[in-house]
C-alpha cells in the first residue's frame, strides 16, 4: 500500500477510508494499535502473517505483542460511504480527534493524527534514511 489521505473524523468517531485503500485492503482488515502512536491496518491475509508469527513466539517473548495487538484490535466494517467507526481507546490512542492522515505502508495502511505525522516526518532526516539505505544493503 502507498499514498498519503487526508480526511476529517466526524464527531461520531467515523473515518472515510479512500477507495484506493479499500481496494488493497479487500472486504476484511483489522484496525489495532500500531507503533509511534498510530493505528495500523492490515488486510486479512497480513493480519493472520502477524498472528501466526506471534503466536509461534514462546510465551515470555510473545505475551507483551500479544497484549499491545491483540487487546485493541477489531474487524473494521465500512458503512454505505466507506467509512470505519474508530473506538474511542483507539482514538486517544493516537491522539485522534479531527484531522487524520492515513498512510500506505507497504503491507498495512496507517492512521495519524495529522500534527503527529507533520512531527514525526519533520524528524525524519536524509541522514537517517541513508542510514537505513545503508543497513538494508542498498
Amino acid at each position: 500500500m502507498k499514498g498519503e489521505f487526508r480526511h476529517s473524523i466526524d464527531a461520531k468517531g467515523r473515518l472515510f477510508i479512500p477507495a484506493k485503500l479499500r481496494d488493497e485492503l479487500g472486504e476484511r482488515f483489522t484496525v489495532t494499535r500500531g507503533l509511534d502512536k498510530c493505528l495500523a491496518i492490515y488486510p486479512e491475509s497480513e493480519w493472520n502473517i502477524l498472528e501466526e508469527r506471534i503466536q509461534a513466539l514462546p510465551m515470555s517473548r510473545a505475551r507483551d505483542l500479544q497484549r499491545f495487538f491483540f487487546s485493541s484490535a477489531f474487524d473494521a466494517e465500512l458503512d454505505s460511504q466507506g467509512r470505519i467507526l474508530l473506538p474511542a481507546g483507539l482514538r486517544k490512542y493516537a491522539g485522534l480527534e479531527k484531522e487524520a492522515v492515513i498512510i500506505g505502508a507497504a503491507s498495512r495502511a496507517e492512521i495519524w493524527d495529522a500534527g503527529r505525522w507533520a512531527a514525526y516526518n519533520d524528524a525524519i532526516t536524509e541522514e537517517r534514511v541513508i542510514e537505513a539505505m545503508e543497513e538494508l544493503g542498498f
